[in-house]
């Protein structure tokens, strides 16, 4: 019975990338048909490698991956191909199949019904890279739907989704049929649908079954760590009244010397027996964002702003203004033009934004399209201190590195090779070392770690210049000092 209701099976899976780069170590895990699980580890840890893996876009070092014949299976990822932007909708998703589709437009239309993505008539004919960081979310989860498949691969879908997205994402998974596992770092929402958790240890690189969902699999982890504390307590215990036996008995000569041998030997088998505690993920360190110094009156004035629905645009009258330590947060739903107008402010050619003259500006971009794919991350981190004017220090920049759990080698990785987290990472330690005066983040919450946010939330908080902000998470912003409140629509 198993072996039907299996469809995938990893045995003993061992990857690696280049050299001496070790991803997964005889990794062993199942999928059974119509199961809903979640893929958890820490940022780097190698999920999206395991989703490559079971698309065949990766190939194993060493050990099997068995799928059974006939199952089709598609993936949401985390962004769109920078090389997909320029295509039409209608070719973005022709590009799923392997044959043309004649009526692909009618299945079009019925799979952006499912994810709330409606449009007017030329829909079909708009290109990807018109469309807001929230609708590109819904592309990609369409992009898999519509291939209707035994088993669907979700990688961060709820990045850029506003409430009612993942709301109704949420309600799509309870009520889907078919085998699915999501990559996501929002525990509230994974907790919704998730019977199930495959957490990927970066550590031991092997992936962890557990039954339930994220919270089940903490508390498991945490009896377990308990449990293993506590039998190495009671050991090394033991093993200490044994070596104090045997310094006793080896002073004594004769027979004793027999005994205080067999004390060391005893002491050594139960040394064995201490067992690895599972290690848990680390957090990045505490961190400032200093602000640009000397920042006196108005930062930046904003008196007028346009939206978008669908294709009509519309100029709106405000009257926001920021001095150093005020924070200012822009809502609205997908689509209404929110990454647009900071983008403008960010470039300066946003008409009825005046920015103050000198201001140093630190955009994060949930596209991270600020940053340099071919750098290196110790280049990038250079670029970003030369931007507050002081010389580079390599190893004032591989400490702030660090910061950010990038360690070692890893500052001679390539940015466009690292995971999406650790490139939201590397973001926020540019920003360190360049010290803006205006600080502007879009969506910074997207592909981090969980266990991070908190940090980087008290890190906004703190910061002492002008801040615009947008972000869907509630429970994240509701940690920063919010000053004024922009409402886009």
């Amino acid at each position: 019975m198993a072996n039907i209701e299996t469809i995938i099976r990893f045995e003993k899976v061992s990857f690696e990338y280049g050299v001496n780069k070790p991803i997964l170590d005889e990794v062993s895990f199942s999928i059974r048909r119509g199961s809903k699980l979640t893929l958890m580890g820490q940022n780097g840890a190698g999920k999206s490698t395991i989703f490559g893996l079971i698309t065949k876009s990766l190939e194993p070092e060493d050990g099997i991956i068995n799928i059974v014949n006939g199952v089709s299976i598609a993936i949401a990822r985390q962004v769109i191909p920078r090389s997909d932007m320029d295509l039409t909708v209608r070719e973005f998703f022709q590009k799923c199949f392997s044959k043309k589709i004649y009526d692909i437009d009618v299945k079009i239309d019925e799979v952006l019904e499912v994810v709330h993505l409606r449009g007017h008539e030329k829909i079909h004919d708009n290109l990807v890279k018109n469309f807001s960081g929230g609708q590109q979310a819904r592309l990609l989860l369409a992009s898999a739907l519509i291939q209707d498949p035994d088993l669907l691969l979700l990688d961060e879908p709820t990045n850029n989704l506003d409430k009612a997205g993942v709301e109704h994402l949420t309600d799509f998974l309870k009520n889907y049929t078919k085998s699915v596992i999501v990559i996501s770092h929002d525990a509230l929402f994974l907790n919704a649908f998730t019977e199930g958790v495959l957490y990927l240890d970066i550590y031991t690189k092997k992936i962890e079954q557990y039954v339930g969902n994220y919270f089940d699999v903490i508390k498991d982890i945490t009896a377990r760590v308990e449990k293993e504390n506590m039998k190495n307590a009671q050991l090394q215990k033991t093993i200490q009244a044994k070596k104090d036996k045997s310094n006793e008995f080896a002073h004594k000569g004769g027979r004793l010397r027999l005994v205080a041998k067999r004390m060391r030997e005893m002491a050594e088998e139960l040394e064995d027996e201490i067992v690895d505690v599972r290690k848990e993920d680390k957090t990045i360190k505490d961190f400032t964002i200093p602000a640009q110094p000397n920042l006196i009156g108005e930062i930046i004035a904003i008196n007028s702003y346009t939206t978008m629905k669908g294709s009509k645009s519309s100029k709106h009258k405000t009257n926001i203004s920021l001095k150093k330590k005020e924070h200012l947060l822009l809502v609205g739903p997908n689509g209404i033009g929110k990454s647009t107008l900071l983008q403008r402010i960010a470039e300066g050619n946003s008409e009825g934004v005046n920015i103050k003259e000198g201001v140093r500006i630190g955009y994060y971009r949930q596209d991270f399209s600020t940053l340099n794919f071919n750098d290196t991350v110790l280049d990038s981190l250079a670029s970003g201190i030369l931007l507050s004017g002081e010389s580079v220090n390599e190893q004032r920049l591989r400490a702030t590195a660090a910061h950010f759990l990038i360690t070692g080698d890893m500052v001679h990785t390539k940015i466009g090779d690292l995971s999406e987290g650790q490139k939201g990472l590397v973001s926020f330690a540019r920003l360190v070392l360049q010290k803006p005066g205006l600080l502007i983040l879009d969506e910074p919450t997207n592909h981090i770690n969980f266990r991070h946010l908190p940090i980087i939330a008290k890190a906004l908080d703190q910061y002492e210049g002008a801040m615009i902000l947008v972000s869907h998470v509630p429970e994240f912003v509701k940690q920063i000092k919010i000053d004024q409140t922009l409402t886009l629509g």
